[in-house]
């Protein structure tokens, strides 16, 4: 894999051979506990075994209208929309998301996030590197990922998908201590993740506008 051929290809929903494309996931992760606290963080469950998590990033008042997928409505605006076709096409960019995170790759972030999920990603990114700390992050399994909601806001599609994942998350410091996480312990997350797309525009391509921790 050279390069960041991924970065054209995040969510085409005509094109699923691409799905086959291999990853490798090493996801760096914190839970925000250091100071100064991460607005994005996900709290840590209760017990001795944190969970290290992705930072997360709600969508403005009134974006989640409408209670249960409208998925005609977003078929209407856009005649190639196909849910199990953008489902592949999610969990794929879900892979490529938190492998970039995990690497502290803002570059190849930028063209897959919204500038405000893009600022919570960098900023425990720079908190990170300036803590001397390292994280790793091994995707088990990707067990589902399922359409929660659908809507149109004007022209533009959000669909917001439920992730369920078992990983292995770990933050070590400078030494080589673990300070978050564990490093064999799987734990399941869930993630609840936002993307949308002009439907005006002929680029194919959604962009991640929201996330947040799903019920555990």
């Amino acid at each position: 894999m050279g390069g960041f051929e991924y970065l054209d290809i995040v969510l085409l929903a005509a094109i699923a051979g691409f799905i086959g494309f291999r990853l490798w996931s090493v996801l760096g992760q914190r839970t925000g506990e250091e100071q100064p606290r991460d607005p994005f963080a996900r709290p840590a469950p209760a017990g001795d075994e944190r969970v290290v998590a992705l930072p997360t990033r709600k969508l403005p008042e009134g974006a989640a209208a409408a209670s249960g997928p409208n998925l005609t409505d977003i078929r209407l605006a856009d005649r190639t929309f196909e849910p199990e076709t953008f489902l592949a096409g999610a969990r794929f960019a879900y892979e490529l998301i938190v492998n970039a995170f995990a690497k502290g790759d803002e570059a190849a972030l930028a063209p897959l996030v919204a500038k405000d999920v893009l600022a919570g990603f960098t900023g425990v990114i720079a908190r990170r590197k300036a803590a001397g700390q390292s994280a790793e992050h091994s995707l088990v399994a990707l067990k589902s990922a399922t359409i929660e909601k659908g809507v149109m806001k004007g022209r533009t599609a959000e669909v917001t998908v439920r992730f369920v994942t078992d990983g292995i998350s770990v933050v070590r410091d400078a030494d080589g201590h673990v300070v978050e996480g564990h490093p064999t312990a799987v734990r399941e997350m869930i993630d609840i993740w936002t993307f949308a797309r002009d439907t005006r525009n002929a680029d194919p391509n959604w962009q991640l506008v929201g996330t947040s921790p799903g019920d555990a």
